[in-house]
C-alpha cells in the first residue's frame, strides 16, 4: 500500500483561505486607511481582478506565508521588476499585452539523456498532483507576500534525465524585442540568464510558477512560466523561461555578470551581508502603508531549517 507523507511545508487543500473573502477584507481596510494617509501613498495602477476562467486546478497548499497577510493582487500585478517590459515599476503592467504566452515551449538540453522541447500545455497536463504547490512567501527587491502557484522544478527536470556531469542548471528568458519592448534598449546583455546549483534546483521548495492567487500568471509577473526559489532574492526568479540547460560549470548569470560586487551567483537572503548601497537587515512590505514598521529580514527568508544544509561549510559572505 502506498502511503503519502505530507511534507513539513504543505497543508491540506481545505485550509486555503477563499480569495474572494480575503480580497473583500483588504478593500475594507484600504478604504478605512485612505482618509488618513491616502494622499501620501504612491499611486498603484489598477489591475482587473482575476476571472474564474483562468483558475489553476489541483494546487496543494503550503504552510509558508500563512502567518502573514498576503499582498493584494492589484499590488502584486502592478508593481513589478520585469525589465523586458520596461524599466519603471509600473511599466510591465502597461506593456504586458505585448507578450503572447500561447503557444509556448521550453527547450531543454545539455548534460542529459533526453534533451528536447516541451510545450507548456503538456507540462501543465502531466505534472503529478503531488508536485503541485500553492502559496509561498517570497521576497522581491521590495517585500511582498505572494501566493504563487506552480509545481516542483525537480518534477520537470527529472523527465530529461540529467547525467552525473550536470552540476548546474542554466535558465534563459525569451528574447523577442517585438513582444518585449524593454529589449530594444541595451540596458542588459539580452536575453536574461540565471542559474542554480543542481542540488538547489532539485530541492522540493524550488518551483516553476504558472499562477498567482490561484489563477494564471499575468504577463507582467513572468508568464507563462517563471522560477521561484523562495530563500533567494528576487533577481534569481527568472521570468518567461524558454530555455533550460544542464551544465557542468557555473553558468553565466545576467546580474552577476553586470555587477558582480552587488549581485552574487547564490543570492541567498542573508541580513548579515549588505548590498553595497543599502542595508539588507530590514524589509518593508508593499501594501502595508507608508508609515508601517519595517520587518527584520530573516536568514534564507525564513527557510533556514529546510535549506541551510545546502551551504554547510561555505563562507556565505564570500559566496553571497
Amino acid at each position: 500500500m502506498l502511503i503519502k507523507v505530507r511534507r513539513s511545508w504543505e497543508l491540506k487543500e481545505s485550509s486555503v483561505t477563499d480569495e474572494a473573502h480575503f480580497r473583500q477584507r483588504r478593500r475594507l481596510l484600504q478604504a478605512a486607511a485612505a482618509a488618513g494617509v491616502g494622499a501620501a501613498m504612491p499611486a498603484i495602477a489598477r489591475v482587473s481582478p482575476p476571472d474564474e476562467g483562468r483558475r489553476l486546478a489541483n494546487l496543494r497548499d503550503s504552510r509558508w506565508g500563512r502567518d502573514l497577510e498576503p499582498t493584494d493582487y492589484e499590488d502584486i500585478t502592478s508593481y513589478n521588476n520585469f525589465l523586458e517590459l520596461g524599466t519603471g515599476k509600473r511599466s510591465p503592467a502597461r506593456n504586458a499585452d505585448h507578450l503572447r504566452t500561447r503557444p509556448w515551449s521550453i527547450r531543454v538540453g545539455g548534460e542529459c539523456e533526453k534533451p528536447g522541447e516541451i510545450d507548456i500545455e503538456e507540462i501543465l497536463r502531466t505534472i503529478p498532483q503531488e508536485e503541485r504547490i500553492y502559496r509561498f512567501r517570497c521576497v522581491e527587491a521590495w517585500g511582498m507576500v505572494v501566493p504563487w502557484g506552480g509545481f516542483s522544478l525537480a518534477a520537470l527536470l527529472k523527465r530529461f534525465e540529467p547525467t552525473s556531469k550536470a552540476r548546474y542548471v542554466a535558465f534563459e528568458t525569451l528574447y523577442d524585442p517585438k513582444q518585449l519592448p524593454g529589449q530594444r534598449r541595451d540596458i542588459l546583455d539580452w536575453p536574461y540568464r540565471e542559474g542554480l546549483r543542481m542540488d538547489e534546483a532539485m530541492h522540493p521548495l524550488t518551483m516553476l510558477v504558472t499562477g498567482v492567487y490561484g489563477v494564471e500568471l499575468p504577463g507582467q509577473n513572468g508568464a507563462p512560466l517563471r522560477l521561484i526559489v523562495p530563500w533567494k532574492y528576487g533577481f534569481k526568479s527568472i521570468k518567461s523561461i524558454v530555455g533550460i540547460h544542464f551544465v557542468d560549470t557555473q553558468p553565466r548569470t545576467t546580474w552577476s555578470d553586470l555587477q558582480p560586487d552587488e549581485y552574487g551567483f547564490y543570492a541567498n537572503v542573508n541580513p548579515e551581508v549588505d548590498h553595497p548601497r543599502w542595508s539588507q537587515k530590514y524589509e518593508r512590505h508593499i501594501g502595508e502603508g507608508l508609515f508601517a514598521r519595517k520587518h527584520k529580514t530573516l536568514g534564507f527568508n525564513g527557510y533556514a531549517e529546510e535549506v541551510a544544509d545546502l551551504y554547510k561549510g561555505m563562507d556565505l559572505r564570500k559566496f553571497f
